[in-house]
């Protein structure tokens, strides 16, 4: 039986698709006795509310509500936060810059601030390889120097040097994980936006008719065949990865900041993730060619030695076929998503 009113981490944005994964990985963890209760913050704009179990305490408010996150310390023994609420297309945050800022990076120092006050220090960030921009080596590792290129990977940037900032004057623990392309799903979780920007989902609905073609954004970039590379990595990889980073704050010294990469360490082009989908999905899929878009890097593909070393974790998800058939089946069952 899940105990909610025990020892708790609060998760933000956890009605969104890798928080919610995360969320009842960590539900499960508690009802086998072996993890700390879980409470959701979001608010709804890019979440939904069916992605979270019933028993699992909701609030629904943005993260920037001091208010109400002192309320839910004050209800809740909360001993450690998982952040991922956070608008998340590199594409919007160009034409809508001032919106990134002002939830990303205002909203994540408040929420910030009110941890740090109501005794919190164990911290969890949903990072992104987005701060890493275009790189001049891949696999990228933690020592590549951070260029982003878009707004969006600026305000995680910039959130990363706040967190390193509380760690040195408030004794905050971190772990920011820069995770690449999330992908998949679980049986019962799975990626459903409005809009949905992200190549996989489109892909999947392309196959089942309800888009008429997969638009190709760039087929100039210098990659083997002309379109850009992604390193995708399980959305249950990802959860798992943040429940070991809880575990490893729980024994890290106070003030210890961590920045890990999460990420299979293969890259597969846009090309190569529609001929799997055709592979997995065994349906044609119409593509259409358009532009880049603006704040694209050509190849992002991730070293993630120090996750292994650090935090234990290995995917279990590293074929593309077999990731796609997870989202395939998910959108299968969920043919209008939540």
């Amino acid at each position: 039986m899940y105990m909610p009113d025990r020892t708790s981490v609060l998760v933000t944005g956890g009605a969104g698709f890798i928080g919610s994964v995360t969320v009842e990985l960590l539900r499960r963890q508690n009802e086998r006795g072996g993890g700390v209760g879980v409470v959701v913050l979001d608010n709804l704009s890019r979440g939904h509310r069916a992605a979270v179990h019933a028993d699992v305490p909701f609030y629904e408010g943005d993260v920037g509500d001091r208010a109400l996150v002192r309320s839910i310390l004050r209800e809740h023994d909360i001993e450690s936060c998982v952040h991922f609420a956070a608008y998340a297309y590199v594409g919007e945050s160009v034409s809508e810059p001032a919106k990134y800022f002002d939830n990303n990076v205002g909203q994540g120092v408040s929420l910030l601030t009110e941890l740090i006050e109501g005794g919190v220090r164990r911290f969890v960030f949903s990072s992104t390889c987005a701060t890493y921009g275009i790189p001049e080596h891949v696999p990228i590792s933690e020592e590549t120097p951070q260029r982003p290129t878009s707004p969006y990977g600026w305000t995680k940037f910039i959130l990363e040097r706040v967190l390193e900032s509380y760690a040195v004057a408030y004794g905050l623990s971190f772990v920011a994980l820069r995770y690449f392309n999330a992908a998949g799903a679980s049986d019962t979780r799975g990626e459903h936006h409005e809009p949905e920007n992200h190549l996989i989902p489109n892909v999947l609905s392309a196959a089942r008719g309800e888009l008429p073609f997969v638009t190709i954004h760039g087929t100039d970039y210098p990659t083997p065949d002309g379109t850009a590379v992604r390193d995708y990595v399980h959305v249950e990889d990802l959860a798992s990865a943040h429940a070991l980073a809880l575990a490893y704050l729980r024994s890290a010294p106070a003030g210890r900041p961590e920045f890990i990469n999460l990420g299979n360490g293969r890259g597969f082009s846009v090309l190569e993730v529609i001929e799997a989908a055709r592979r997995v999905t065994g349906l044609p899929i119409e593509t259409t060619l358009g532009p880049r878009r603006a704040g694209d890097p050509p190849t992002l593909i991730a070293s993630a030695e120090k996750a292994q070393q650090l935090l234990g974790w290995r995917p279990d998800f590293t074929d593309l076929d077999e990731i796609i058939a997870t989202a395939w089946r998910w959108h299968l069952a969920h043919p209008r998503g939540y």
